[in-house]
């Protein structure tokens, strides 16, 4: 452990000196995500799928659409859910098992970026009040894992869903029953996107890699709708920000959200 401990030191001292350089350990500059990937239709028989590359962290991500119960107190909605896992094979540190801590952190914090963001419109999908309603959800899988899970699995997420189709189901006797070879486009009505920051010292940096990652003294990940307002926020870390700091990420999330949104409307056909 001690070895581990000096290592962590002297990567953080690394990093710090950079930072104070304005440089970065992988070369972008402080306010520069990395490059991300976009593809879909990569699960043929999920109804709608997408893998997300930012950088080097990868995320899969598939939709599954089904009849369901609705929620007792939103009997006029339907319902949507996020999940979230990490391969043993994304990283040494992943564990087979209950989720872990992080993991349940990573599929709340990806579900509130949507669900706030109100991008499905929930009204569409309902098919008896208070009955049956459908359910669309959104399974996350991290097949390699460089640090910012965040924002990478919520682009995984959301490309997935924007390609997502909706198979037709009509109430008879009381039960919804499948009409065949009909199915609609997802009722869409805004494209969340997430922007995760974070403080070493007194510098913010966009998109930490996994090194940068382990060095952090806090991070905040923000996500704005179309319209560049912020819809959902959550704060990660031992230390804080100041007002001024906080002020700049809502900045960086607004202008590197329009960015990002942009990627994701193209690679997948989306208009919103």
């Amino acid at each position: 452990m001690a070895n581990i401990s000096i290592i962590d030191k002297l990567k953080r001292s690394k990093i710090l000196d950079l930072l104070q350089e304005g440089k970065r350990i992988d070369g972008r500059a402080l306010d520069e995500p990395r490059p991300l990937v976009i593809d879909t239709g990569v699960i043929p028989h999920a109804n709608g799928s997408a893998r997300a590359r930012l950088g080097d962290t990868e995320i899969v991500a598939g939709v599954k659409v089904q009849p369901d119960r609705p929620f007792p107190d939103m009997g006029d909605k339907g319902i949507f859910m996020c999940t979230a896992e990490i391969l043993p094979l994304a990283h040494p540190s992943a564990e087979t098992g209950p989720p872990q801590p992080d993991v349940i952190e990573l599929a709340r914090v990806v579900d509130r970026g949507i669900r706030e963001s109100g991008m499905i419109d929930l009204s569409q999908f309902v098919l008896e009040k208070d009955k049956s309603v459908i359910g669309l959800f959104a399974d996350s899988v991290v097949t390699d894992h460089d640090g910012n899970l965040f924002d990478t699995c919520s682009y995984a997420a959301v490309a997935a869903i924007l390609t997502s189709k909706i198979p037709k189901w009509e109430m008879k006797d009381d039960a919804p029953v499948l009409v065949e070879d009909q199915e609609s486009d997802t009722p869409i009505t805004t494209i969340p996107i997430s922007v995760t920051m974070g403080r070493i010292g007194e510098f913010i940096i966009v998109d930490p890699n996994l090194d940068e990652w382990e060095c952090l003294d806090a991070r905040i990940t923000i996500t704005t709708n179309s319209d560049g307002n912020i819809v959902a926020l959550q704060k990660g870390g031992n230390d804080g920000f100041s007002l001024e700091q906080l002020v700049k990420c809502s900045e960086l999330s607004i202008s590197l959200g329009k960015k990002i949104r942009d990627v994701i409307k193209e690679a997948t056909g989306a208009s919103k």
